[in-house]
């Protein structure tokens, strides 16, 4: 199969995976801010995906199970596809003014399904790329998880006020069966059964360095994450309107978290995982400091917030990549899925931690002091990474060679 048809359908997959994601976490966080919902009940929202955390539960199923007509992970792709649609459907028949518990319920279980979906897509990527291609592929995953993102939690914005809740979700299950149609017309190449039953897990976290490598990745992920939370409310009580907001998130965060996305993606294969983690995270911290400096302005122009949302999503984006790489290739082979999802388990539970710290912190610091925190804990957040490596590394647990071993 060509690099290009490669990439075609893994970002084709991953931003099938974004666009409920991004409405839920993105859209939803301001329209709930915006009918009067306190800061840190907005943080408490971010336990609905919860699923995402406990994935790691489910995984060995995920790689041991599947029909084998369809293919090792179209049998869980399509089905879940599919199942995600028919969601996104129903909750077209709700008024979440009144049925707001229905809402919640709804989204906890497209959150089951994309954390399923999730399990399949990734062990269907670390399975189809090969080594040097995994950079641009990670690359590509991550542009096309955001341009999920970004339609659903910017573009939509824009256009609520015509499409309401009931055209909004119509449109995101429509967007989801289009996405469908790659994965109907690929052909998986067989597949031997992967490790049977939960020891899969339990043998993974027994090898040399996967410990401390969760540990990092926690630690990491947690203290980059608390200063991101609340941006989104910030632009809200800043006094945009949902449609400033949309084309802000949806033009100028999309645009440069994409290009962020793809640019990390390419330097991280030429460049190593240690350059370029250290010297994107230290992007960020100042990016979300900017946020920090907006805060003292006077509110009324919006012009200030494009250079910082801008920056803000370039940096992630490349960040991004290349932790994603990096977790790539910490996987070991008929394994995939379990591999990469307990990773990405640790990766959003300090994610979600994040989240509901950081209403509690709004509320308590003021936009201010709270974005300048967390400048201050996305810088320490590259510590664990920076002592690894100095120590002799884990920044590329090259398991599939049944080593522990560094990239650069």
């Amino acid at each position: 199969m060509r690099t290009s048809a490669k990439l075609g359908l893994v970002g084709c997959l991953y931003m099938s995976e974004g666009l409920p994601f991004g409405f839920f976490t993105q859209a939803l966080p301001v329209l709930l801010r915006e009918s009067g919902v306190s800061l840190s009940d907005i943080g408490l929202t971010s336990l609905l995906t919860l699923p995402w955390a406990l994935k790691f539960l489910w995984a060995p199923l995920v790689d041991r199970y599947w029909v084998r007509r369809l293919g090792r992970r179209r049998s869980w792709i399509i089905p879940v596809q599919l199942a995600t649609a028919a969601v996104l459907f129903a909750a077209v028949a709700l008024d979440p003014d009144t049925q707001l518990a229905w809402l919640f319920a709804l989204v906890a279980l497209c959150n089951l399904l994309a954390a399923t979906l999730d399990i399949a897509t990734d062990g269907l990527a670390v399975s189809l790329l090969r080594p040097p291609e995994r950079g641009l592929g990670n690359g590509v995953q991550v542009a096309g998880y955001r341009v999920g993102m970004v339609i659903a939690g910017g573009f939509l914005l824009v256009v609520f006020e015509r499409l309401g809740w009931s055209g909004s979700f119509l449109l995101l299950g429509s967007l989801i069966l289009l996405l469908t149609l790659p994965v109907l017309l690929f052909r998986e190449p067989p597949a031997t059964p992967g490790p049977a039953g939960y020891g899969v897990a339990w043998r993974y976290l027994l090898r040399p360095g996967v410990a401390s490598w969760l540990l990092i990745i926690l630690t990491y992920k947690f203290c980059e994450a608390i200063g991101a939370g609340m941006t989104r409310p910030f632009l809200v009580d800043r006094g945009l309107t949902l449609a400033q907001i949309g084309w802000l998130l949806g033009t100028v965060g999309f645009g440069a978290s994409l290009a962020g996305a793809l640019v990390g993606g390419w330097l991280t294969s030429r460049l190593g995982y240690y350059r370029c983690v250290l010297s994107f995270g230290l992007g960020q911290a100042i990016a979300i400091a900017g946020f920090a400096a907006i805060s003292i302005l006077p509110a009324g122009s919006a012009w200030p917030l494009y250079g910082v949302v801008a920056a803000e999503g370039l940096v992630s984006g490349m960040v991004t990549a290349a932790v994603f790489t990096m977790m790539m290739d910490a996987c070991r082979p008929a394994s995939e899925g379990s591999d990469y999802s307990l990773q990405a388990c640790i990766f959003v539970i300090a994610m979600g931690l994040a989240s509901v710290a950081s209403g509690f912190l709004a509320e308590w610091l003021g936009y201010t002091r709270y974005f300048l925190l967390g400048a201050v804990t996305a810088v320490l957040a590259l510590v664990p990474i920076a002592l690894a490596a100095r120590r002799g590394g884990l920044l590329a647990l090259r398991l599939n060679r049944g080593v522990v071993t560094t990239a650069n």
